[in-house]
């Protein structure tokens, strides 16, 4: 009878063991697929065949430097994307003015620079067109790229973005020159890092960039670099019907 009974508890225990591995994996698995396969992702470079890249810069705060950097890349025929906080352009309008007419992209990176993940859709939507009619009204142009601010974001930033009829862009070179480095420092990184289809940060009132910029700029020209705004670096069409986004963010052609 013990033997019966021991036999019956080791069954009863390797039973219970096996609804918990199929309960674990029935909740657990399913969402490993899903985050795998619907996560929600910026566009951070773009699959191309050219040499062709993009150079951006956020403004957020300051704006010492933003007419040196628009005589840097003048002298140089490069146009660039800025993306601008609503509050930014609130400051100096000007500044904004010069940057359209100087040929460069205005773009949007919020209204007020908030962490777009603690806001639900309607607000993320809302904040996003509040900087798009500010932009608007300066340069008469509506925006339809944002960069959400502190590079943040997740499916639902992403999600309310698109609903909003604009397309997040991140960045797959990253100067880091809002950490003060050096000019040479700066110019090693991004020049190392920098492959066709890149898309690469730079913040305006950063300490070194006006610095570091002409060398990065000539160093790429003399490797056949061809430098345009991002609009024109991204493939046109519909998400996940005209170009799809791997899981390391580079858009690609969906033919």
């Amino acid at each position: 009878m013990k033997f019966f009974l021991v036999k019956r508890r080791m069954v009863t225990a390797a039973a219970c063991v096996l609804a918990a591995v199929v309960m674990f994996t029935a909740v657990n698995y399913p969402a490993v697929v899903a985050s795998a396969t619907d996560r929600q992702l910026p566009i951070y470079c773009v699959e191309r065949d050219q040499k062709m890249i993009s150079i951006s810069f956020d403004a957020a705060w300051g704006n010492e430097d933003t007419q040196q950097l628009i005589d840097i890349l003048g002298k140089y025929n490069v146009k660039a994307t800025f993306f601008v906080v609503g509050e930014w352009v609130d400051k100096y309008p000007e500044s904004v003015k010069a940057l359209h007419d100087a040929g460069h992209e205005v773009m949007n990176h919020s209204n007020h620079h908030d962490h777009l993940s603690q806001l639900g859709r309607d607000e993320i939507i809302a904040d996003c067109n509040a900087c798009n009619d500010k932009i608007e009204a300066v340069t008469g142009v509506r925006p339809t790229l944002i960069r959400p601010p502190y590079g943040e974001y997740d499916d639902n930033v992403i999600t309310s973005i698109r609903a909003a009829g604009m397309e997040p862009i991140q960045w797959d070179v990253d100067s880091l020159d809002w950490k003060d480095l050096s000019a040479a420092e700066i110019t090693k990184r991004v020049t190392g890092k920098v492959q066709a289809g890149s898309i690469v940060l730079f913040h305006n009132a950063a300490l070194h960039t006006p610095e570091a910029l002409p060398t990065i700029l000539e160093t790429l020209l003399g490797q056949g670099y061809t430098f345009v705004p991002i609009s024109q670096l991204i493939l046109p069409g519909e998400y996940n019907v005209d170009y799809t986004i791997d899981h390391t963010g580079r858009q690609c052609s969906a033919q």
